[in-house]
């Protein structure tokens, strides 16, 4: 199986289209108003693995729901947990309280404690408090990565943050996508969108995906077994489905944090749709998040007003499909993105093949 020249698509420049409702202007994640993404990404170093020199394939991502202070103007969230094999922080606060006061951040496994404290810090400069609840969440990227060596610190982190911005957003093995792995191949970060039509609200819904799940023979794109084909030219590796996806929702929807944990809920479908079987060893989890109707920190006034989506309405159904299909695009997306990757101890991972893939799709009356 040969590898391409450096230029990589999204699933939708190769003629692939996934749903059938539209997307936002980006077909990203910060579509969504407000939203802004920054990645910092490490990558250093050939070899054999020198635990704590390298080779280092690692980073870290930001998701940062608006452009304000977010301890002082916090916006409803929720969590969902659908196979708990990891190690997340933040998440039990966020059950509680039903709300987002941190941005959240991807990195790899041993790494989410620095992040964490790096966050922490970061908080504090701009709203001393006594206590504050980072979002850290992981995936693990120890098969191309000295992950024992926890190259993600304060400086990555705060690189970050910093350079948190709009679309464009970069995907594929950047950021805490760098060394990750999805489906046999070079996986990472996708996003995707999906917005509503004007009669059900014209609200906009944004998926980002951190993914490093799935074996090649399962991958399905558009409903066809892509990964059957690809497989038997070139197969993955053996064994249980190992690895996890993290997925962060965000919209512009008024919704409480009840309702986006049902939409939560609905992203193991979308997932499923790229023929993952959620597999033992793999921690996926969903984060949800409403940039309508924020939260102030202050005690007063007693009372606050807010407008929810009445669910009755069809726009709830809308919003869940809108979860299902942004987040099939954006796995999607990670897999058309990402360029193959060497790392620790020579590990190789190829990228998606583009032109095999899409000549398979087409066969199937998939693309153009």
């Amino acid at each position: 199986m040969s590898q391409e020249s450096s230029k990589r698509l999204r699933a939708r420049e190769m003629g692939i289209i996934l749903g059938t409702m539209s997307t936002g202007p980006g077909n990203a994640i910060t579509d969504v108003a407000g939203v802004r993404v920054g990645h910092a990404t490490i990558v250093r170093g050939t070899g054999p693995l020198v635990q704590g020199v390298g080779p280092v394939r690692t980073g870290v991502t930001a998701i940062l729901p608006h452009e304000g202070d977010l301890f002082a103007t916090r916006v409803p969230a929720a969590a969902e947990v659908f196979n708990g094999f990891g190690k997340t922080i933040g998440l039990v606060q966020i059950a509680e309280l039903g709300e987002l006061e941190t941005p959240i951040l991807f990195t790899n496994t041993l790494n989410v404690g620095r992040v964490a404290d790096a966050l922490v810090g970061y908080m504090l400069e701009r709203h001393p408090t006594g206590s504050v609840n980072p979002v850290v969440c992981e995936c693990n990227d120890s098969y191309l990565n000295d992950i024992g060596g926890r190259h993600v610190g304060e400086k990555e982190v705060r690189e970050a943050l910093s350079v948190a911005a709009g679309t464009p957003v970069a995907e594929g093995n950047v950021g805490a996508g760098t060394g990750m792995v999805a489906y046999g191949f070079a996986g990472g970060i996708g996003t995707a969108s999906r917005r509503l039509m004007q009669e059900r609200g014209g609200y906009t819904l944004g998926v980002l995906v951190l993914a490093n799940f799935g074996k090649r023979k399962d991958l399905t794109i558009a409903g066809i077994p892509v990964g059957r084909e690809l497989e038997q030219r070139s197969p993955g590796v053996s064994g249980p489905e190992r690895g996890s996806i993290i997925v962060v929702l965000a919209t512009d929807a008024p919704l409480d944090a009840r309702q986006l944990h049902r939409l939560a809920r609905r992203v193991p479908l979308g997932l499923a749709r790229t023929g993952t079987l959620g597999g033992h060893g793999s921690g996926d989890l969903a984060l949800a998040f409403s940039t309508a109707n924020p939260i102030p920190h202050e005690a007063s006034p007693l009372l606050r007003t807010i407008q929810l989506l009445n669910e009755q309405s069809a726009t709830l159904d809308d919003l869940f499909a809108a979860v299902v299909e942004a987040t099939e695009e954006a796995v999607i997306n990670a897999l058309c993105a990402a360029h193959p990757m060497t790392g620790r101890d020579g590990h190789q991972v190829i990228a998606l093949p583009l032109e095999e893939t899409k000549a398979i799709l087409q066969r199937h009356d998939i693309g153009r």
